[in-house]
C-alpha cells in the first residue's frame, strides 16, 4: 500500500506536465504575435512619417553681409566702432581727413560764383545787343531813305538843267546870234549910205547902237549857255554824289543787318553761360558729395564684424574696411537631395534644429533654387565624359525663420532642417 500511494502522485504530476507546456506555448505565440503587430505598426508609422516630411543635415544659416568701403581715398583720422559692436542705420563708423575735399568744395563754390557772374553779364548783353543793332538798322534805313530822296531831287534838277534850261539857253543863243547877224548886216548896209550922207548921222548911230546891243546880247547868251552847261555838270555831279550816298546807306544797312545777327549770338553766349553755371553747380555738388564721403556711416542695422581699419591708415576707393551683418534678417539654406523635393513647395512648415543651442525653431519654405549647387559652383562639373558616374544632386532650398523665437542665428551656423510636406 505505501508503495502504491507513493506512486500515485507521480502519475498525477506526469499527466499535468503537457497541460502546462501547452499554456506556455500559447502565451509565447501571443507575445510573438503582439511583437510582430507592434513592429508592423511601427514600420507603418515610420513609413508614413517619412512620407510626410524630408530632412537634411546639409544646411547653414545665411544672411546679408553689408560691406563697408570708402568711395574716396584719404587718411583715416577716426574709427568709432569695434569688432562685434551693434550699430544702427546712420551711425558714424569711420572718418577720413576732409581737408583736401573741403578745399575742392571752396574752389567749386568760387567757380560757380564766377560762372553766375558771367551768365548775368551775358544775359544783360542780349537786350543791349538787340537794341543797339536794331537802332543801327533803323538809322541806316532812315539814312538810305534820305539818300534816295536827295538822289531823286538831284536827278530831277539835273534833268531840268540838262533839258529845258539848256535847250532854252541854246535857243536864246541862236536867237541872239540871228539878231546880232541881222544888226551887223544892217550896220554894214547903212555905213556906205552914211558915208555918202544918204542917211542922217542919227540914223546911222541908231543902227550902230542896235548892232552893239545885239552883239552884247549874243555875248550874254553865250555866257548864259556856258553857265547853264556848267550848272548841268554841277547837277550831274550832285546826282553822282547822291547815288554814292545811296550806295553808302545801303552798305550801312547791310552792315547793320549783319550786326543784327549779334543778337542771337549773344543769346547763344547767354545760353552757354547758363550751361556753364549748371556745369559749375554740378562740379560743386560733386565736390560736396565727395566731402560727404569722408564720413562713412552704417547703411543698415546690424553687428560690425571683420574690422580691418585703424587710425592713420591710408585707404583707397573700394577697399574693404569692415562688414555689417543684420542678425535680425537671416534665413536658412538647406541643400536637399533632388529625390527629396518632389512634394516640397513654398509655404510649407519647416523645423530647424540649431546645433549651437540644441533647440529647434520654426520656419517656412520660401523658395527652391533654380539650379543645383554643383551647377552654380565656380567650376561646374562636365558630365560629357566616358567615365560618367551618376550622383544624386543637391538643390538649395531657402527657408525663412519665424521671428521672435528667442534665439540669435548667425550666418554660417550648422542646422538640421525638416520640411513637413503634409
Amino acid at each position: 500500500m505505501p508503495n502504491l500511494v507513493e506512486d500515485m502522485p507521480q502519475t498525477t504530476s506526469v499527466a499535468e506536465e503537457p497541460k502546462v507546456s501547452g499554456r506556455s506555448r500559447s502565451r509565447a505565440k501571443f507575445v510573438l504575435l503582439f511583437i510582430v503587430l507592434i513592429a508592423v505598426a511601427g514600420g507603418v508609422y515610420v513609413y508614413t512619417h517619412l512620407q510626410e516630411h524630408v530632412t537634411s543635415d546639409d544646411a547653414n544659416v545665411d544672411g546679408h553681409i553689408s560691406g563697408v568701403a570708402p568711395k574716396i581715398s584719404g587718411n583715416v583720422v577716426e574709427v568709432l566702432v569695434q569688432d562685434n559692436q551693434p550699430v544702427k542705420t546712420g551711425d558714424v563708423l569711420v572718418r577720413i581727413d576732409p581737408r583736401d575735399y573741403e578745399a575742392k568744395v571752396a574752389l567749386a563754390k568760387a567757380a560757380l560764383l564766377q560762372a553766375e557772374s558771367q551768365a548775368r553779364s551775358a544775359q544783360q548783353a542780349v537786350p543791349l545787343a538787340n537794341d543797339t543793332t536794331l537802332s543801327a538798322v533803323s538809322a541806316a534805313e532812315a539814312q538810305l531813305a534820305d539818300a534816295n530822296a536827295e538822289h531823286e531831287r538831284a536827278r530831277l534838277l539835273y534833268e531840268q538843267a540838262s533839258s529845258s534850261e539848256l535847250a532854252f539857253a541854246e535857243a536864246n543863243l541862236r536867237a541872239r546870234q540871228a539878231a546880232n547877224e541881222r544888226a551887223q548886216a544892217d550896220l554894214q548896209r547903212m555905213k556906205p549910205l552914211a558915208d555918202k550922207a544918204e542917211i542922217s548921222k542919227q540914223q546911222y548911230d541908231a543902227y550902230l547902237a542896235a548892232a552893239r546891243v545885239a552883239e552884247s546880247e549874243l555875248r550874254a547868251s553865250e555866257e548864259r549857255l556856258g553857265s547853264t552847261q556848267k550848272d548841268a555838270g554841277i547837277r550831274k555831279s550832285a546826282v553822282d554824289a547822291a547815288a554814292s550816298r545811296v550806295s553808302h546807306a545801303r552798305a550801312l544797312i547791310s552792315s547793320s543787318q549783319a550786326n543784327r545777327k549779334q543778337a542771337p549770338i549773344r543769346a547763344s553766349d547767354a545760353s552757354a553761360a547758363a550751361a556753364g553755371v549748371e556745369a559749375a553747380r554740378a562740379k560743386l555738388q560733386t565736390a560736396e558729395l565727395e566731402l560727404s564721403y569722408t564720413t562713412l556711416r552704417a547703411s543698415i542695422d546690424g553687428m560690425v564684424t571683420r574690422k580691418s581699419v585703424e587710425v592713420g591708415q591710408i585707404v583707397a576707393p573700394g577697399q574693404g574696411l569692415m562688414a555689417i551683418i543684420p542678425l535680425q534678417d537671416v534665413w536658412v539654406t538647406a541643400n536637399f537631395k533632388e529625390t527629396q523635393l518632389a512634394k516640397v513647395q513654398a509655404g510649407q512648415r519647416a523645423e530647424i534644429k540649431v546645433d549651437m543651442y540644441g533647440r529647434s525653431v520654426s520656419g517656412r519654405v520660401d523658395s527652391i533654387a533654380s539650379a543645383t549647387g554643383s551647377r552654380l559652383s565656380l567650376l561646374p562639373p562636365e558630365n560629357a565624359t566616358g567615365n560618367f558616374v551618376k550622383v544624386v544632386q543637391r538643390i538649395p532650398v531657402k527657408i525663412l525663420v519665424d521671428p521672435q523665437q528667442g534665439l540669435t542665428l548667425r550666418p554660417g551656423m550648422n542646422v538640421d532642417v525638416t520640411i513637413y510636406t503634409k
